[in-house]
């Protein structure tokens, strides 16, 4: 998996026939270069054939190429490849990676391509993990309805009843972006000090916040509209514009809680209420973002080790889990993930040699 949060390759081994985890095993990360996140932010709301495209798509070939090569006894991968741009009422979805050149590099099977088929048939073609996510609050032995938090560059939330048979059964799932998540901290934190990330969230732990500006952000349509529904990494970018006269820390503290009202906002669309949401995603490292989030919340909000989980890896697990699911002919989205018109599976396997 690479995110929307530009700074690496996760890869993990699941071992799984798409419907039950049997166990977790070997995983790994590849962290882009300076120059590789350099090439892929110039490519960010690129589509094909556009400058920078190409270059976008061989950094991540490359370094997916380089990390799954550490792997041994693997029978298939299932590769994301890297947002650029999406735009699924309009243009559609576009990932760059080609999964024919990761099969004939690895000599295994790859599936790949995971959202066009969704957004084809009508679907926001995001989040994914949902049927995930479905299968780890059974793993974890869940009783009762639970959430899944993911924050990356985007937020996404998932409200899972592990009582339902399967995860397309009408009441099973419901799932969708809740809005920036570390994107524009990241953002402003490259901008203003050249850094990837405000580590632990210490920058914004030393800031105000601007109630102003939060609530502004708060009156965005996008937190009205019922889910499901997804977003562009870019699509709050006028955020930065908000906090540009604020200082570097109130600007990061501001920035922090507009992820988190986003987080609660998105709380107010579930059926039922839930015994907790486990946090997975780089975000569950900011401490600032977790004590706003958590301060906003009714129940307990922990990460995803505490479940026994890898919170790094669980995007990467989540894509090894649904190219079982391909490969099996399961559907991998459903209208109460991505808004589809029926439970649907997408992908593209490709082989070695064709």
């Amino acid at each position: 998996m690479s995110g929307t949060s530009l700074d690496g390759v996760d890869a993990a081994v699941v071992v799984t026939d798409g419907e039950r985890i049997e166990a977790f095993e070997q995983f790994d990360y590849r962290p882009y270069s300076h120059a590789e996140r350099a090439t892929l932010r110039a490519a960010l709301g690129r589509w094909p054939g556009e400058a920078g495209v190409t270059e976008a798509a061989e950094v991540v070939e490359t370094a997916h190429a380089e990390l799954l090569s550490r792997f041994d006894a693997v029978e298939m991968v299932g590769f994301h490849g890297q947002t650029l741009a999406h735009d699924p009422r309009g243009r559609g979805t576009h990932q760059v990676g080609d999964g024919d050149v990761l099969a004939e590099v690895l000599g295994l099977p790859v599936v790949w391509d995971f959202r066009t088929s969704d957004v084809k048939l009508g679907g926001q073609g995001a989040p994914l993990a949902p049927f995930y996510h479905f299968a780890l609050a059974r793993h974890i032995g869940a009783e009762g309805p639970i959430a899944f938090l993911n924050l990356g560059g985007v937020g996404n939330v998932t409200w899972v009843d592990p009582r339902k048979r399967k995860p397309e059964d009408d009441g099973a799932l419901l799932a969708f972006d809740t809005g920036p998540a570390n994107a524009p901290i990241n953002d402003l934190m490259q901008a203003r000090r050249g850094l990837a990330e405000d580590r632990g969230g210490a920058l914004a732990a030393s800031g105000a916040v601007d109630a102003a500006v939060v609530e502004d952000f708060l009156r965005g349509a996008y937190f009205r509209r019922m889910p499901p529904k997804s977003l562009d990494r870019d699509a709050f970018a006028g955020l930065l514009t908000a906090v540009a006269d604020l200082s570097e820390a109130d600007a990061a503290a501001t920035l922090t809680a507009c992820s988190a009202a986003a987080v609660a906002a998105a709380v107010e669309h579930f059926p039922a209420p839930v015994e907790g949401m486990l946090v997975a995603g780089g975000g569950r490292h900011n401490a600032t973002l977790m004590q706003m989030i958590a301060a906003r919340l009714p129940f307990p909000l922990l990460p995803v080790e505490e479940a026994g989980l890898d919170g790094d890896m669980l995007e990467a697990q989540a894509f090894a889990f649904l190219a079982v699911r391909v490969l099996r002919g399961l559907p991998t989205s459903c209208p109460t993930t991505t808004g589809v018109g029926a439970a649907v599976g997408g992908g593209r396997i490709s082989r070695p040699g064709g």
